[in-house]
């Protein structure tokens, strides 16, 4: 739990910098939702409808609600966002694994992951095509693509088009609070 100088720091930060995130998000999500599928490079990723696995994890919401912390269980179940700068990992830098923590499924690469200055941990992809899936969410007068993970359908975060040039080009900019990390095994 957050002291009330840290609580106090991470909504001053938050407010800082929503200033010049919220119309940049705002622009990169046009500018997504404005390419033909050639130019959209998240193509590759299942959209639209959850896709079908054997290991899907499906549970009541009375489960989900037992099983996951409540804020937890608003931003992934309830596709809420995490404040900015406010996220344990939006600023860890260990090699490792992140996870969804409401399914154990295996999400990003800390080698995919980068500073994207939104205060979210951002990743240019995940690990491997058939870990999330992509629907369009429309909420809040915007057009962006939802992220959610392939197994449980969690509300994991949104990806863009802004992200490295020299990678895939995109930024999944994920929720801390959805994610486990496992510190990499030499």
């Amino acid at each position: 739990m957050l002291g009330h100088f840290a609580w106090a720091e991470c909504v001053m930060k938050s407010m800082q910098h929503l200033l010049w995130i919220l119309p940049l998000s705002i622009l990169a999500a046009m500018a997504f939702a404005g390419s033909s599928g050639e130019e959209q490079k998240s193509g590759d990723f299942a959209r639209e409808v959850s896709p079908k696995r054997p290991d899907k994890v499906v549970m009541s919401e009375a489960e989900w609600k037992k099983k996951l912390t409540d804020e937890q269980y608003r931003i992934l179940r309830g596709h809420g966002t995490e404040r900015a700068f406010c996220g344990v990992f939006h600023d860890n830098k260990k090699d490792g694994l992140y996870s969804c923590v409401g399914c154990a499924n295996p999400l990003f690469k800390s080698d995919a992951k980068f500073d994207s200055g939104t205060g979210w941990p951002s990743f240019f992809q995940p690990v491997s095509k058939d870990a999330i899936w992509l629907k369009t969410d429309r909420s809040y007068g915007m057009i962006r693509q939802e992220v959610l993970c392939a197994k449980c359908d969690g509300h994991l975060g949104h990806v863009f088009d802004d992200g490295p040039r020299d990678k895939t080009g995109l930024r999944f900019c994920i929720n801390s609070e959805i994610l486990t990390f496992a510190d990499k095994k030499d």
